[in-house]
């Protein structure tokens, strides 16, 4: 099978404008809640991305009809014959579970395999569970699928879904989505607050349901009988716009970002400042400038509103060629470290001590073959990769593509010498 990898010739100046794709992590749960309302939803700017396809195939495998017209996806759930979630698609992302509480309260029945997704350690789903038990499911594990019932329907609880990471994103669109559509009154308690969460939210609100406390961590669902298909827009991927933010930093270099919103991202714009970087609001999203010393700092990813996980790789190869030492502590994924033994091989001084990594800054990075371990971690590759010096080549990099739309393209648009070959 070919493989694709990125050869990056740095150092770069990045200098132009970006538009920032749509949210992934935001449309992946709204397209598994479209289950919920039978007919033809249209989502409107989904990116063009592998995990976008696989979550249509796995709709598709139930009895959806799915059309995709550039960004546009129309998911037709009228008939869903077959509450099944397959092994061989649900694998390949995490978000596959998503579909478990829409099939159960719209099929009172599904089997969904156990998900996959990034190497990022361990991440249980035993919070959906017992999220969908409180709600009266009863639910085994069978051959590495989750079998679940509500042969009476489901009932409105008070569900409490903090975990020991903090609040699950997934988690809370799974029991919301199934919620809606359950007798009586829910209450979450300890919801994550993820703008991805409240999108998934607000679509559930425009097909019918009654939610209250949306952006917070308490979420109080009314149900109703039965909900209807929608036309919704998806937010813009604020994890995109941290990665460019990011490797403006890098390359000391200014770059545009259109379609950002900046009150996704108020954690990482206060880190960015206390990093010396210029953040500016425009009317459509922001302007990112850099030329002078990066200003070590410490960073500790926590749930929103705080600093993200899915942005701590890319900073910590900002954090690099910072001038004096920084500590970056995982909070949410202790074991979200696989990027650091790869910068290390462009000549990073990193140690890791538990969750925690000591940042001594370098004069300058040099580049390296390096493998991606996950999605971000290669984002964290291409940024470090634009300041390297010589020739970078990135193996693996399927699994950017998972999470970025034409990265590569975007990149060489404003500076970037990045080429993608087949192997």
């Amino acid at each position: 099978m070919a493989m694709d990898i990125f050869k990056i010739t740095g150092p770069v100046r990045l200098d132009g404008t970006v538009t920032i794709g749509n949210s992934k992590n935001a449309a992946l749960p709204i397209m598994a809640a479209t289950i919920l309302a039978g007919g033809k939803n249209t989502l409107l700017g989904l990116p063009n991305l592998s995990d976008i396809s696989i979550m249509c195939k796995l709709l598709e495998d139930m009895g959806c009809k799915t059309s995709a017209d550039n960004g546009t996806i129309s998911i037709d759930s009228a008939a869903i014959d077959k509450p099944f979630g397959d092994y061989e698609t649900v694998r390949k992302m995490r978000a596959g579970i998503c579909v478990l509480g829409p099939l159960l309260a719209r099929c009172g029945k599904a089997e969904v395999s156990m998900p996959g997704g990034c190497a990022i350690g361990y991440r249980p789903v035993d919070i959906h569970l017992r999220g969908l038990q409180e709600l009266g499911a009863k639910i085994e594990l069978k051959n590495g699928y989750i079998v679940a019932h509500a042969n009476g329907g489901l009932k409105g609880a008070n569900i409490f879904l903090g975990g020991p990471f903090g609040s699950s994103v997934l988690a809370t669109a799974n029991i919301m989505s199934a919620a809606v559509l359950a007798k009586g009154k829910t209450i979450i308690e300890s919801a994550a607050c993820e703008p991805e969460v409240t999108d998934l939210a607000n679509c559930l609100v425009k097909m019918g349901a009654k939610i209250s406390g949306i952006g917070s961590p308490q979420l109080t669902i009314h149900g109703v009988k039965n909900l209807n298909p929608v036309e919704y827009a998806i937010i813009p991927d604020r994890i995109e716009a941290g990665t460019f933010m990011a490797a403006a930093v890098i390359t000391k270099g200014k770059l545009k970002l259109k379609n950002c919103r900046l009150d996704h991202l108020m954690a990482v714009v206060d880190k960015l400042r206390s990093m010396n970087v210029a953040v500016d609001e425009t009317q459509d999203g922001c302007e990112v400038s850099f030329n002078g010393h990066i200003q070590p700092t410490d960073i500790t990813t926590l749930p929103y509103p705080g600093f993200p996980t899915d942005l701590q790789a890319q900073f910590m190869a900002c954090l690099c060629l910072a001038r004096g030492n920084s500590v970056i502590t995982e909070k949410i994924f202790p074991d979200r470290f696989m990027h650091v033994a790869e910068l290390s091989r462009m000549a990073a001084n990193l140690r890791k001590e538990g969750p925690h990594v000591i940042i001594s800054g370098v004069e300058k990075l040099i580049a390296a073959p390096v493998m991606a371990s996950d999605l971000r971690a290669s984002a964290a590759l291409v940024v470090a990769a634009l300041a390297a010096h010589g020739e970078t080549i990135i193996n693996r990099v399927y699994h950017i593509d998972r999470g970025y739309e034409k990265i590569e393209q975007k990149f060489n648009a404003v500076g970037a010498k990045i080429e993608r070959q087949s192997i």
